[in-house]
């Protein structure tokens, strides 16, 4: 499936897209025939970004500055794409903000900058670009980036699982309303998959990555290309059947929080030897 032509003529917009696994998706979808937008709020950043990557890939990408936050950075965005490129095909709503913290610690501050750009973000870039989609015809492509505790919840990451929640139901609320238009809207839902940025705010220490490690069966940490692959194949046209769905790539992570008993993992083989022979007594 992932021939060099897989994306072929394919214009894809990647919010957050000049670092970490925006990078990494975007290098992907060069690979594989599309041209590629990148967009985050430092303009030196992704200009150097979209250099290293075409030079690497032999593809076209364009680079300009947004802070998704504001309404009005985001439609000049599109607009400057969209002249550059021709036209959007697939948005990829990437880009993020997220730290770790006890929530009764945070200020509203916080609370606005992660849901500035998470939820807010999402929410803006996808409207505009859909209007424009409905306007003119086209069936675009939306891929969203959520995360595991998105629908679970979780302590310490209150502000982006709240946002990430909301982007979830985006997803699936828009799926249902704009099928009809023929476009289609997906989430990824990623496990622990190592950033530069991310994990130094997230995973500051040795010993908080191991305690993670040893909550996902696979007993290991997602590697970018299997994200990026995922990701590759969710906005061609081989997933033109699949909308409205969150997959999640996690080494089983979710699998194991799920289940009650799962934290029998920590039993050694000597305890279950003396278990059950207590068990036939």
């Amino acid at each position: 499936m992932f021939q060099t032509d897989l994306l072929k003529d394919k214009v894809v917009l990647v919010t957050g897209g000049g670092t970490g696994l925006g990078r990494s998706m975007s290098t992907r979808f060069l690979e594989l025939g599309a041209k590629v937008a990148i967009t985050s709020r430092r303009a030196e950043t992704i200009q150097q970004a979209a250099q290293e990557m075409s030079a690497q890939t032999g593809g076209e990408v364009f680079a300009t500055p947004c802070d998704v936050r504001d309404p009005e950075a985001v439609k000049g965005m599109i607009d400057t794409v969209e002249g550059h490129l021709g036209r959007i095909d697939v948005l990829l709503n990437n880009a993020a903000g997220n730290f770790i913290s006890p929530t009764e610690r945070l200020s509203h501050r916080a609370v606005d900058a992660v849901l500035g750009i998470v939820l807010h973000g999402t929410f803006y870039c996808t409207l505009e670009l859909g209007k424009r989609w409905i306007a003119k015809g086209v069936k675009g492509t939306v891929l969203n980036i959520a995360t595991t505790y998105a629908q679970s919840g979780s302590g310490y990451v209150v502000p982006s699982a709240a946002a990430k929640a909301g982007v979830v139901a985006l997803t699936k609320s828009l799926a249902a309303e704009w099928g009809k238009y023929g476009i289609r809207l997906n989430a990824i839902a990623p496990g622990p998959f190592p950033t530069e940025g991310a994990w130094s705010r997230l995973m500051p220490t040795a010993e908080i990555q191991e305690m993670f490690e040893k909550k996902i069966p696979l007993r290991r940490m997602g590697q970018h290309s299997e994200l990026a692959n995922l990701a590759s194949y969710l906005i061609s046209d081989y997933a033109g059947f699949i909308t409205g769905d969150v997959v999640s790539i996690d080494g089983g992570e979710t699998a194991w929080n799920g289940g009650e008993f799962n934290v029998l993992d920590a039993v050694t083989k000597e305890q279950w030897d003396a278990l059950e022979a207590m068990r036939k007594k």
